[in-house]
C-alpha cells in the first residue's frame, strides 16, 4: 500500500473527484465539452498532487504539492460556482459540491500545518 492511500485527505479528494467527474459527465451530455474536460482535470489534480507529494523526501516539498492540490480545489470550486450562476448545475448540487470542497480544503490546510 502506498503512503497516500492511508491519508484521509487523499481518500476525500477521490470522493469529491468522483462527484466532480459525475458533474463533468452531465456537462458533456449538454455539449459543454471544454468545461467538462477542465473540471475533470482539476478534480484529478487534487488527489494526484496529494499522492505525488506523499512521495517527497522532505516535508517542505510535500507542502508544495499540498498547495498545488488546494489550488486545483479552488479552481474546481470556482467552476462549480460559475456553473451554478449559469444554471448548468442545480443550486442544491452546487451547494453540496462546494460544501465537500470547503471541508477538504480545511483538512488539507490542517494537514499542511501539521507537517
Amino acid at each position: 500500500m502506498f503512503r497516500f492511500e492511508k491519508l484521509e485527505i487523499w481518500q476525500l479528494a477521490c470522493d469529491v473527484g468522483d462527484d466532480l467527474c459525475d458533474l463533468a459527465d452531465d456537462l458533456e451530455k449538454k455539449k459543454y465539452y471544454r468545461f467538462a474536460e477542465q473540471l475533470r482535470g482539476a478534480a484529478l489534480s487534487i488527489s494526484n498532487n496529494i499522492a505525488e507529494g506523499s512521495g517527497s523526501t522532505s516535508n517542505a516539498e510535500f507542502k508544495q504539492f499540498l498547495n498545488f492540490a488546494r489550488r486545483s480545489l479552488f479552481e474546481d470550486a470556482s467552476m462549480v460556482a460559475f456553473f451554478r450562476r449559469r444554471s448548468y448545475v442545480t443550486q442544491e448540487r452546487a451547494d453540496e459540491l462546494l460544501k465537500q470542497l470547503d471541508a477538504l480544503s480545511r483538512k488539507i490546510t490542517n494537514f499542511y500545518r501539521s507537517l
